[in-house]
């Protein structure tokens, strides 16, 4: 048996020094660690166990736990592991051709993108990047560390396109020395195809070097145009536009040289088959030996001991008979969630590290019981987009650290600026300065500021603008009210107009009938004259008659001659 923290074992001599001094001076070592109010509620008399006995197996308890923590061990191995790994180099072009953007937003910023991708699938290999153009550059030599890698390539951009046209040999010979000690050697290379018609010195040299190059085509068959960085277009010596598409000639490269040849594909179906490709084309290489020591753990032994022995050294403590039971299982339980919580938080920060919010906030939540497991839940919940539950979780942070406190503060007002709470977020960042005098929160400060002005002089713009709408739409509805009330007004007076116009109207009408009324009486008064009248002419007539009767009875009539007709003819005569 051995112990793997030896000097562990020096912490026994504390408690031993403790316990042969209580023993001497007679001293009730219980109350070095309890108050004397807590011992009253606490302690009893126990006849089978005095205070001595109790000390004693207090301090074999401490002991045996100090054993455990030198972690006794027995069967000492050792295991050996061999390790194997497969290299190569990504070769990204670099020339002004790859400003060109018929590939969007252009042929480079598309390759870089592969490129990326390319290392997120080469987390198990050994991967080195250079940069070509008419000269080679290396980025990074052959390393397993892909997070530090990707790192380094997000930071290039369009300011590292150095050269007009680009060469295919000077990146063939990049890779020969970065791979020199590599068995297969394997060059992917991101480009648009070059100038190039003829690659047969290219095909010649990587075969002489032994080198397989695997190519990724990033261009289209159109000619394109190549914008500069001042948005003007790259010329010739003839003030010419130049343009160039892809070039696919250089499959030849990659065929005649064990390689393979793909054109961009929109998803990641090009980079895979490139990747599967390698991994066919090389043997895993031998890399170092790691060596593991494997135990056999006894740590819990004495441990499990400590405890039976504190249980029975404090069983005169409690006056609730199973209390000591509970406590035990109190101990069990933390002692577990410590390991666990250790393990956990190590899960969630490596989700944190790896952009994994979602799982990281579930770790977080798991183990959030003090200031800085309620910080990081929320970042993680802040980064998830889970504004108001982030904001609710910076709340529970009570701390006195003045940094923590800051960090807060300052993230608390990044989370009211997300959810529009401007004013909110101006307190944040205020209170959050009076801490620590930091730049970034003051240009926050300053963002927040400018947006809460603008958005205070929108406010007023539009509560200014809603003022003169309501007072337009106001003013629209007193004149419509007047124009109807005006409506009404003539409508009542054409009304009586109506009624006067119909009581004239039955007034004429009455007057006729009463004229017509007394014209029918008229003319019957009229007609009963006439009729007197001819009554009375037929009375003197028949007393005419009579006498002419009589005067031919006597022989008295004379000639009576009645003029009837004028002549209208003149004669002579």
């Amino acid at each position: 048996m051995e112990f793997l923290y030896p000097n562990v074992l020096f912490f026994m001599l504390i408690p031993t020094i403790l316990l042969a001094f209580f023993i001497t001076t007679n001293k009730k070592n219980i109350e070095n660690f309890f108050t004397k109010e807590a011992l009253n509620k606490l302690t009893v008399q126990n006849k089978y166990m005095n205070k001595n006995t109790r000390t004693i197996l207090f301090f074999i308890a401490i002991l045996l736990m100090i054993i455990s923590l030198a972690r006794p061990v027995i069967d000492k191995k050792e295991k050996k592991i061999q390790q194997e790994k497969i290299s190569y180099v990504i070769a990204i072009d670099i020339s002004k051709s790859m400003l060109a953007q018929d590939v969007k937003p252009s042929r480079f910023i598309f390759a870089k993108n592969k490129l990326l991708k390319l290392l997120d699938l080469s987390k198990d290999k050994e991967v080195a990047v250079i940069l070509f153009s008419n000269n080679s550059y290396i980025l990074s030599p052959l390393t397993k560390d892909i997070d530090s890698l990707k790192d380094i390539v997000k930071r290039v951009d369009e300011r590292y396109t150095f050269d007009n046209g680009s060469n295919i040999e000077v990146a063939i010979k990049s890779a020969k020395k970065l791979l020199r000690y590599v068995q297969h050697k394997n060059l992917v290379i991101l480009t648009d195809g070059t100038e190039e018609n003829n690659f047969e010195y290219d095909i010649k040299l990587a075969k002489k070097d032994n080198i397989s190059i695997f190519t990724i085509g990033i261009a289209t068959k159109n000619r394109t145009p190549i914008k500069l960085k001042d948005g003007s277009f790259l010329t010739d010596s003839n003030d010419s536009i130049v343009t160039t598409s892809l070039n696919e000639n250089i499959k030849e490269l990659s065929l005649n040289t064990n390689g393979a040849y793909i054109s961009y594909t929109l998803d990641n179906y090009d980079v895979s088959s490139i990747i599967n490709q390698v991994e066919k084309n090389s043997t895993k290489q031998e890399d170092k030996k790691t060596k593991f020591k494997i135990y056999t753990e006894l740590f819990y032994y004495p441990l499990a001991l400590a405890l039976v022995i504190l249980l029975i050294a404090f069983s005169s403590l409690p006056k609730i008979k199973y209390l000591p039971f509970v406590l035990l299982v109190f101990i069990s339980n933390d002692a577990k969630a410590a390991i666990t919580d250790f393990q956990t938080i190590d899960e969630a920060t490596n989700a944190y590290k790896n952009q994994n919010y979602k799982i990281a906030e579930k770790k977080f939540k798991e183990i959030a019981k003090n200031p800085q497991g309620y910080y990081n839940l929320a970042n993680s919940q802040y980064k998830e987009k889970k504004y108001k539950q982030a904001l609710n979780s910076y709340k529970k942070v009570v701390t006195t650290n003045n940094d923590l406190q800051f960090k807060k503060l300052h993230n608390m007002g990044n989370t009211y600026t997300k959810l529009n709470k401007l004013e909110d977020a101006v307190k944040m960042y205020e209170k959050a300065l009076k801490i620590k005098d930091d730049k970034q929160t003051k240009e926050n400060l300053k963002i927040v500021k400018e947006a809460l002005k603008k958005q205070k002089n929108k406010k007023d713009k539009q509560n200014k603008k809603d003022k003169q709408q309501n007072k337009n739409k106001k003013d629209n509805k007193n004149k419509q009210q007047n124009s109807q009330n005006k409506n009404k007004q003539e409508n009542k007076q054409q009304q009586q107009q109506q009624n006067e116009n119909q009581k004239e109207k039955q007034k004429k009408s009455d007057q006729e009938k009463q004229q017509s009324k007394q014209q029918k009486k008229l003319d019957k008064q009229e007609q009963n004259t006439k009729s007197q009248i001819n009554k009375k002419k037929d009375s003197i007539s028949n007393r005419e008659e009579k006498k002419w009767l009589r005067q031919i009875d006597n022989d008295n009539l004379g000639v009576f001659i009645k003029k009837d007709e004028e002549s209208k003819s003149n004669t002579k005569w």
